[in-house]
């Protein structure tokens, strides 16, 4: 069966002397895997539609197995990010969590917007870091893991101090402080800041910046709760944690 999508390139592996696996994530369909022919050859009018983060619309012939890309057409390249280590190591972590933790032939057009807006932000500019915080958080529900973020995760208060409890999954308030000996005492503000990004209209987005303390704090916290909870490792993500190791380093010298 002919399909005609529109999706976004997730993942590419070389297969033979100058073809290509391409993973797409498609508005329609979701995940999909296409053969594209020649692709890894210059000339080829599949090289461009088939590199990794380009947006476009695809014609494929889909089956039971493994379809075959026959079209493409371009509707954005997502050059700035390939021209640009740091944001290649933002998109591929965005990428490759959500390839993750999808399966094959599910759609889902809110992961697919949300997808298409990280990676067409991180390409206009929009600092990714920031994004990439807001894109956690969203993606908690798809993972199955959302922290209670609107109340205390043990008594159900919305009323006193709170902190975040990755043993009880979400915020405690202070007359349940007793139950984690190992909770994190984040600012107000950080606190504040999980539970918007959880609601955060990405269609609306705005100026964006944060204190380096927040970022610290915010960082903290989500890593330490994929690590409890979400099971996942990903290549991208140690990348990308050299990546800001070395950003650091680059801006004190």
């Amino acid at each position: 069966m002919l399909h005609k999508c529109e999706g976004i390139v997730i993942r590419t592996n070389a297969y033979g002397e100058s073809n290509k696996i391409v993973t797409l994530y498609t508005k329609e369909l979701g995940k999909v895997g296409v053969m594209a022919r020649g692709a890894t050859k210059p000339s080829s009018r599949l090289t461009s539609v088939s590199q990794l983060f380009s947006h476009g619309m695809y014609l494929f012939q889909k089956g039971s197995g493994l379809g075959s890309l026959q079209q493409g057409e371009i509707l954005e390249s997502m050059r700035s990010i390939r021209e640009d280590i740091f944001l290649t190591a933002y998109s591929s972590y965005v990428v490759e969590l959500l390839d993750k933790v999808t399966e094959e032939g599910r759609r889902n057009p809110h992961l697919y917007e949300l997808l298409y807006l990280m990676l067409h932000y991180i390409n206009e500019g929009i600092d990714p870091e920031i994004l990439t915080f807001i894109y956690e958080v969203k993606m908690l529900e798809a993972i199955g893991i959302t922290p209670e973020l609107n109340k205390c995760a043990s008594c159900s208060s919305t009323e006193g101090t709170f902190a975040f409890s990755i043993k009880e999954g979400g915020y405690l308030c202070h007359r349940c402080f007793h139950k984690d000996p190992h909770l994190i005492k984040a600012s107000p503000a950080t606190l504040r800041l999980l539970r918007t990004f959880y609601y955060y209209d990405l269609n609306r987005i705005g100026n964006l910046s944060l204190k380096e303390e927040t970022r610290k704090e915010l960082r903290f916290i989500l890593d330490e709760y994929y690590d409890a909870y979400s099971g996942i490792m990903l290549k991208s993500k140690r990348f990308l944690k050299q990546m800001d190791s070395l950003k650091v380093n680059l801006d004190k010298k």
